[in-house]
């Protein structure tokens, strides 16, 4: 999953894909180099961010979905927490709503991707994108995400969401500490037993670097790539990326040897 970010805050990439004809563009070049989802996001979700008005959030993320969608057959996903968005992306052609909130935040999310038979992504996150890092904390960090994967697949299949067009990502970096994170990264392989394919949306975060003992941007690169290569052999399906060809690279290498006989 190739992220193209229509923001001009995002934490590492703000700004660069603002114009919808870059987005459009850059969202053609991941595909090329092995995305086969581009997900497409207007509001930033940093810690610390605001929510950006829903208007404002239309104007940036609609052109890019029927920009790319008359250019490649991929799968679109829209990255919003906001049903009227969501509904505008898939009528433009989205195949995939992806809610941090786990379709709580808006109450007809829910609906709006059971109408449209949309695949769903539902995401773990404590707080909000402005609040989650004051001092979350967990007794049990897979436990707790588990409890919450099986209680939101329930209320999504309640309105009437297919529960086959579920994936759950447990929120590297929403609400988590560094070693909250790593813990999480470490039991991975637990949310499979809900029976549903996990994303991992590891790519350039700050917990790469404190693992790595840098603050450096440029040195979250190869941390995220190892990520990649160990949550896909303990069980992880999908890879939300800033940087496709490497971490493609490195699915395909732990895929060759996974399944040689």
């Amino acid at each position: 999953m190739g992220i193209v970010n229509v923001t001009p805050d995002s934490f590492s990439d703000g700004g660069s894909f603002l114009d919808p004809v870059a987005a459009c563009k850059h969202g053609l070049k991941l595909v090329e180099e092995g995305a086969g989802i581009l997900d497409i996001g207007g509001e930033s979700t940093r810690p610390g961010s605001e929510s950006v008005p829903l208007e404002e959030e239309l104007q940036r993320v609609i052109p890019v979905i029927q920009g790319l969608r008359r250019e490649t057959k991929v799968l679109i996903s829209i990255d919003t927490n906001k049903a009227p968005v969501a509904r505008a992306a898939m009528d433009a052609g989205a195949d995939i709503i992806n809610d941090i909130t786990g379709l709580r935040g808006d109450a007809n999310m829910a609906g709006v991707a059971a109408q449209f038979g949309a695949g769903v992504i539902i995401m773990h996150m404590k707080g909000t994108p402005r609040t989650m890092q004051d001092a979350p904390a967990y007794q049990d960090i897979v436990s707790e995400i588990g409890d919450f994967f099986r209680q939101s697949i329930a209320v999504a299949v309640s309105s009437g969401i297919d529960p086959m067009s579920i994936a759950l990502d447990p929120g590297v970096g929403f609400g988590k500490t560094p070693e909250h994170n790593r813990q999480l990264l470490a039991g991975i392989g637990a949310f499979a037993q809900a029976g549903r394919p996990i994303l991992v949306g590891a790519s350039r975060k700050s917990f790469l670097g404190w693992l790595a003992g840098s603050t450096a941007m440029e040195d979250r690169f190869w941390p995220g790539v190892a990520t990649t290569s160990l949550c896909r052999e303990r069980g992880a399906r999908i890879f939300r990326v800033h940087d496709v060809k490497p971490h493609h690279d490195a699915l395909r290498m732990t895929e060759a040897i996974l399944n040689h006989v």
